[in-house]
């Protein structure tokens, strides 16, 4: 090797560097260009070294994998090298020999590099063995020698590959699980390794591995676009550091973006985060189509029909995800998705890609929206854990955005402080998941979700005060939504206040009563108004880390709501006495003839069953289990008892779609007025199913409530809804041989929050004792335990 030949060698380093330094990055397109520059001018070199080592023989190859072998080298990427020979033309000394005048030159032009030397036998042993080397051959490409060596070694893989898929796949997903473990999702990291994470470089050489087994196809288009962008992000790290660096730290954001064309690095890591969440949505739902392709190779006779099971509203559950049953509706229902996405996230599936598609087809909602939309929003937003994949994909498809355009300024920002972990919008979340678990110890928890969901919408570009900031873009929102005054003007000013209670806390004298007065001022003298700002504030700090939710903080926020509630515990308004309906002469001509008579009525999100029969010590639970029975959920009652002719109005939801049949009621009501039980058989089997679902909030609450101005003791209830609870709840009242004299049943965002005016049978108010008893037996009542 001539003097000037090793020179050059010693030069590619500086080579790939030059040639990404000189070419531009803001360019569309420019990277691709910058890409295959780099591999033309490696490949030159390693092409030169392979002749001046090899020579002309035959049965000899240099090939590549990894980065440079998929076209996607960077600067200062490693070099994955595999000197390949046939086993037969050349000995094993003249190989090693070979080997040796190649790989001492690469390490002395000061690039990492990986190498081996194999035969075409001993690839496919070494991917047999090995999941990663497996992996890695999938991109042999050649770099110079015996171009058929290279495609034939690169055709048995394959083949291998598909062959073996089935077997091997449980074993790349529990890889995938544990990389993603130790390194996090790249979305939600503000030094994030732009390969290893959740949504990084190596997922992309997953997903064309799962489609190279031919177990799936994946996602196209954006996901190329994202690749793109993590690689433009990567060779830009390159170039401003000289080091082949995979993780983007603090340091060198403003220079990376700056080489980017950004304005500010902000606007670079919510590039980032943006790209790498396509990525980690096309991987995991490839992943599941993959898993369910496995599933489908099973031998059996005649036609696999698919298994789906009913979830309500036409969607079914299918292989992990949930699906529309039909596609009648697409493109008609602006509601479609908003019930498609309720249903999922409690069924906790994630909605699967065609059925995303198809919703992304439906109108947009109007302005206002409908009160059922507002109602189903605020179910989605109390769904639990299932939130986060049902809203990843809504968001994906561009619903979330349409539903919410202020949503746009805040998706995938990061956050700089210390204290946050997750980018804003992963952030709003979480607080709404935390919040969830807080929604019995407020009686607005539907408010509660939306001030969760929208606390930090105003953490925009340019902002001073994100908090009054995002008061007002909140304003705009809830009245674009169509929230009434009132309900808009107390989640505005949770927005506004929802850092005061954790500053007051922590930087004001709690002995002070001026302290006191400023938060009793600012919720306006209100206990529910603190209350659901207090958990607000609880959520938040939680949500944001372990820095900001420690066991000091939490002490001094429970020594401001200690004199708060003091303060204020007195001041809550008196419920409005229950008011008597009107009594239907036709209603009171079946009653007398000893038949319940009921009428159904379309109303606002759902049906209107009225309900008039001979008041009777079980009836309320008798008519709640009915309505249970036959799918019906409840939203809303009004029970009232004239002349010893109990009206019930009933506000219920069809999952079905179609009306409830008064016939139907009035049947079931009478067989239970008789002891038969059998019309409840099916609640039953509800129940079954429905065992061992965990709760989504904290205990469940009931007391009694106070200056009620009735000769009623008048009780409330505070629990997660669940099919038959209402149900539970009356044999509770009948097993204490006590009446409901009137009854205000709510549900907020899957809370209930239920008012019972009760009696003794002889029109009493209850003893001290009575109501002891009564509030333990309504909470075994909401935990489902019986009670004696």
């Amino acid at each position: 090797m001539s003097a000037s030949s090793t020179e050059t060698h010693r030069d590619l380093r500086a080579q790939r560097l030059d040639v990404a330094g000189t070419r531009e990055f803001t360019r569309p397109g420019a990277g691709e260009a910058r890409r295959a520059a780099i591999r033309a001018v490696t490949e030159e070199w390693l092409a030169e070294l392979f002749a001046d080592a090899v020579g002309r023989r035959s049965g000899v190859a240099l090939a590549a994998v990894g980065s440079l072998g998929r076209a996607d080298s960077g600067p200062l990427s490693d070099l994955d090298l595999v000197l390949l020979h046939d086993g037969r033309t050349t000995s094993a000394e003249q190989v090693a020999a070979m080997a040796d005048r190649i790989w001492y030159p690469v390490w002395d032009a000061g690039l990492k590099l990986d190498h081996s030397v194999r035969t075409a036998g001993e690839c496919r042993r070494v991917a047999a063995d090995d999941l990663a080397a497996a992996m890695g051959l999938l991109d042999l490409s050649l770099i110079a020698g015996d171009r058929d060596l290279v495609a034939g070694i690169r055709s048995s893989v394959s083949h291998d590959w598909r062959a073996g898929a089935r077997k091997r796949l449980p074993i790349l997903l529990e890889g995938l699980s544990a990389r993603h473990h130790r390194h996090g999702e790249l979305s939600q990291d503000v030094e994030p390794n732009l390969k290893e994470a959740h949504g990084g470089l190596r997922d992309v050489t997953v997903l064309a591995a799962l489609t190279e087994a031919w177990l799936t196809d994946r996602p196209h288009g954006r996901v190329e676009q994202a690749a793109s962008t993590l690689l433009d992000v990567r060779d830009a790290l390159h170039v401003v550091t000289g080091r082949g660096r995979d993780r983007l730290l603090r340091d060198d954001h403003d220079a990376v973006a700056a080489l980017l064309g950004h304005t500010d690095s902000d606007d670079l890591l919510t590039q980032v985060s943006t790209a790498s969440r396509t990525i980690a949505w096309a991987l995991d739902s490839t992943v599941r189509r993959a898993s369910q392709s496995q599933r489908a190779r099973t031998l059996r006779v005649g036609p696999r029909r698919p298994q789906l099971s009913p979830l309500g509203y036409g969607l079914f559950a299918h292989d992990g995800e949930a699906v529309l049953g039909s596609t009648q509706q697409v493109g008609q229902d602006a509601m479609l998705p908003l019930r498609a996405a309720v249903v999922a996230a409690r069924s906790r599936l994630p909605l699967s890609p065609q059925t995303l598609n198809n919703l992304a087809l439906s109108p947009d909602l109007p302005t206002p929206w409908p009160e059922a939309a507002r109602t189903l929003f605020a179910d989605l937003l109390a769904s639990g854990p299932g939130l986060l994949a049902v809203w990843e994909g809504l968001d994906q498809v561009g619903i979330i955005e349409r539903w919410l355009p202020e949503w746009a300024a805040v998706r995938s920002r990061p956050q700089r402080s210390a204290i946050h972990r997750h980018t804003v919008d992963r952030h709003l979340l979480e607080v709404v998941l935390g919040a969830v678990g807080l929604s019995r110890e407020v009686a607005r928890p539907d408010l509660l979700l939306v001030a969760a969901l929208l606390h930090d919408i105003g953490k925009v570009s340019g902002a001073h005060d994100h908090s009054e900031t995002g008061a007002k873009i909140s304003d705009v929102l809830l009245r674009r939504v169509g929230y009434d005054d009132a309900d808009r003007e107390q989640v505005v000013l949770l927005v506004r206040e929802h850092l005061t209670l954790m500053e007051t806390a922590t930087r004001r004298d709690l002995a002070d009563p001026a302290t006191l007065q400023h938060i009793i001022d600012t919720v306006g003298r209100d206990l529910e108004t603190f209350e659901l700002l207090r958990a607000l504030t609880i959520a938040d700090a939680k949500a944001a880390g372990p820095k900001a939710w420690t066991e000091w903080r939490a002490a001094l926020l429970d020594t401001l709501s200690s004199g708060i509630r003091e303060i204020l515990g007195g001041t809550a308004p008196a419920l409005p006495p229950p008011s008597d309906p009107q009594l239907d002469p036709e209603a009171l001509a079946e009653v007398a003839s000893g038949s319940p008579f009921v009428t159904v009525a379309a109303a606002t999100g759902g049906w209107s069953v009225t309900v008039h029969d001979e008041d009777r010590i079980g009836l309320f639970a008798d008519t709640a289990g009915l309505l249970a029975a036959y799918g019906l959920t409840v939203r809303r009652a009004r029970l009232a008892t004239v002349d010893g002719v109990a009206v019930d109005e009933w506000l219920v939801e069809s999952p079905g779609g179609d009306a409830p049949e008064p016939a139907r009621i009035v049947s079931g009501l009478r067989r239970l007025a008789t002891g038969d039980r059998s019309a409840l058989g099916s609640l039953e089997r509800r129940r079954r199913q429905r065992a061992g679902v965990p709760s989504l909030a904290g205990a469940s609450r009931a007391f009694v409530v106070p200056g009620s101005g009735t000769e009623a003791s008048v009780l409330e209830v505070r629990t997660q809804d669940r099919p038959g609870l209402l149900h539970d709840l009356g044999i509770a009242f009948a097993r204490l041989g006590v009446s409901v004299r009137s009854a205000h049943i709510s549900t907020h965002a899957g809370q209930t929050l239920d008012t019972f005016y009760v009696t003794e049978v002889g029109g009493k108010m209850l003893s001290p004792a009575k109501v002891a008893q009564a509030l333990s037996t309504l909470i075994d009542a909401c935990d489902g335990e019986p009670h004696p």
